[in-house]
């Protein structure tokens, strides 16, 4: 589990910058969406966008609908927030279960593949929390740094 992950009962919300919310239900849709919601955002405020910063949004985006898919039943709901410095993705799965890191190795020492996405997402984002849903089910949601 990250050192910057909480758990909260009801989920947050923003009064930023909102990009649109879509029924994404796709890692490529989500990237794209990330990006289209960072790029307004720089060009509405005349500022650059940090290319690298940007590929660490889209590498969180993937990462978070990725193991929603793989190890949540699947995406639920999605949601990219651009607000201040940062751009807060949210993923929602039909899970309960947290998020762990699995050893690289298993018990015969033999290495694992996967078990790196969510040590890249604690990584990356500045601030990871996992809310329970009502209806069931979970929300991650990250916060990236865009500069």
């Amino acid at each position: 589990m990250c050192e910057e992950h909480r758990t909260d009962a009801t989920p947050e919300t923003s009064v930023a910058y909102r990009h649109a919310p879509t029924r994404t239900y796709r890692p490529a849709e989500a990237r794209r969406a990330v990006e289209r919601a960072v790029s307004e955002r720089c060009r509405a405020t005349h500022t650059p966008c940090d290319a690298q910063a940007l590929s660490d949004a889209l590498l969180v985006t993937s990462e978070l609908t990725t193991n929603a898919i793989l190890h949540g039943g699947g995406i639920t709901d999605f949601d990219v927030t651009v607000e201040g410095r940062g751009v807060r993705v949210s993923v929602s799965d039909r899970s309960t279960a947290l998020p762990v890191a699995k050893e690289p190795v298993d018990r015969q020492g033999r290495w694992r593949p996967g078990g790196h996405g969510w040590p890249i997402v604690c990584r990356l984002a500045h601030d990871v929390r996992v809310t329970d849903l009502p209806a069931g089910g979970k929300c991650i949601t990250a916060m990236v740094p865009l500069s």
